[in-house]
C-alpha cells in the first residue's frame, strides 16, 4: 500500500534539534526551562514523557496534563505508547482535541514493562503490527503530524529497513531512529551507520537519535548520515544548552537547578524531597558550568533537600567557587 505520508500537515518544527521523550524527565516543569533557554532555530521541538495507552483511550484531560498550560515557539509533541491500535486512534483523537500539535508513537522503548505490555521496542519484531498503528492513528488525527520512533531493531539490526519502511507506509510524516537495538538498550556504543541506513530506505525526513555527547555531535550526526533532525536525551540532562552550545557559567548552571526545584514545587506539587531526587537525577549527569566535577558523588550523598538547594543558592552566587 502507498504511503499516506503526503497528506499529512507539514512538520512544525522550528529548527534542527529535538529534545527527546524521556519517562520521569520531560514533563512540562523540566521541558519548559529547557525551552525557555534555547533559540526556536536551534531547538526546533520536544516531546512529552510517554503516555502508556492498554486497552481503553486516555481522556482528553489526561493528555493535557501531559502537555501542560505553556505554549512556546517550539512544537511540544505528545508520546503514545501502545499495542492496540484502536485505542490508540481513540486516545490520537482525544489528544487532537487536547491541542496536541503533533502525536509521535513510541516504538524503542526497552524497559521491562514496554516489554511486557507487547509495546515499545516488542513490536519492533513486528514490522505489519506498526504500520498497522500507524495508519490507525493517521486516520484518528486528520491535519495533525504523527511521528514515529523507533530503535535500529530487536535483538540485531537485520531488520531496520523493513521497520522504518513500515512505519512510513502507515503514513508517519517523520521517523526517528534510535540507533541502538533494543538488547543495546542504552550501551555507550551508538552506530551512525544505522541512520544512515534509516534515510536510505524512506523518503520521509528521519531524525537521528544516540551517540550525541556535545553540540558538535548534534551537527556532526546531521552532516554524516543525512538526517534533516538530531535529537539529544540524556546529554541533554546534563547540559540543558546542548541545543545552542553556549557555554554558561556555575551561577547560570545552579540557577537553572534551582528554577527547577521552584518548579516542581509550585506547579508539579512536589516536597522538598522528591525536588532533590529530581535535582539529584539531572546532577548525575551534569556537565554545564563546571558546576559538578570530581565532588559529583558528595552532590548525589546529600540527604537533606535544604543542605542541596542551600549549596545551589551559594554557587548561584556571582564569582562564587563555593562546593
Amino acid at each position: 500500500m502507498a504511503s499516506m505520508a503526503a497528506v499529512t500537515t507539514a512538520l512544525p518544527f522550528t529548527g534542527p534539534f529535538l529534545l527527546a521523550p524521556m519517562e520521569g524527565v520531560t514533563e512540562p516543569c523540566f521541558r519548559d526551562l529547557v525551552l525557555e533557554r534555547n533559540h526556536p532555530h536551534e531547538l526546533g521541538g520536544a516531546f512529552t514523557e510517554f503516555v502508556r495507552v492498554s486497552d481503553a483511550p486516555i481522556p482528553v484531560r489526561v493528555l493535557a496534563k501531559h502537555l501542560g498550560d505553556r505554549r512556546h515557539p517550539m512544537p511540544v509533541g505528545l508520546q503514545l505508547m501502545g499495542s492496540d491500535p484502536l485505542a490508540l486512534g481513540q486516545t490520537a483523537s482525544n489528544a487532537v482535541e487536547a491541542g496536541a500539535p503533533l502525536i509521535d508513537l513510541n516504538f524503542g522503548c526497552p524497559s521491562k514493562g514496554a516489554l511486557a505490555g507487547c509495546a515499545g521496542s516488542a513490536l519492533l519484531d513486528d514490522p505489519p503490527r506498526i504500520e498497522a498503528i500507524v495508519r490507525s492513528v493517521v486516520r484518528a488525527a486528520p491535519g495533525v503530524v504523527v511521528t514515529a520512533k523507533i530503535r535500529a531493531g530487536g535483538r540485531d539490526d537485520l531488520r531496520l529497513e523493513d521497520l522504518a519502511r513500515a512505519a512510513e507506509a502507515g503514513g508517519a510524516s517523520l521517523l526517528t531512529v534510535h540507533c541502538r537495538t533494543r538488547l543495546e538498550a542504552y550501551r555507550d556504543t551508538a552506530d551512525w551507520g544505522r541512520l544512515e541506513r534509516a534515510v536510505a530506505a524512506v523518503s520521509i525526513p528521519v531524525c537521528g537519535n544516540g551517540g550525541v555527547a556535545t553540540h558538535g555531535d548534534l551537527e556532526r550526526l546531521i552532516e554524516r548520515t543525512g538526517c534533516r533532525f538530531a535529537m539529544v536525551g540524556r546529554a541533554a540532562l546534563g547540559n540543558p544548552w546542548i541545543f545552542s552550545g553556549r557555554a554558561v557559567g556555575r551561577a547560570e548552571a545552579a540557577g537553572f537547578l534551582l528554577d527547577y526545584v521552584v518548579a516542581l514545587r509550585a506547579r508539579a506539587g512536589a516536597t522538598p524531597r522528591g525536588a532533590a531526587g529530581r535535582v539529584k537525577q539531572l546532577l548525575g549527569h551534569w556537565t554545564a558550568g563546571e558546576l559538578v566535577g570530581a565532588d559529583r558523588r558528595s552532590w548525589l550523598m546529600e540527604t537533606d533537600p535544604e543542605r542541596l538547594f542551600e549549596r545551589l543558592r551559594r554557587a548561584q552566587q556571582p564569582g562564587s567557587l563555593a562546593s
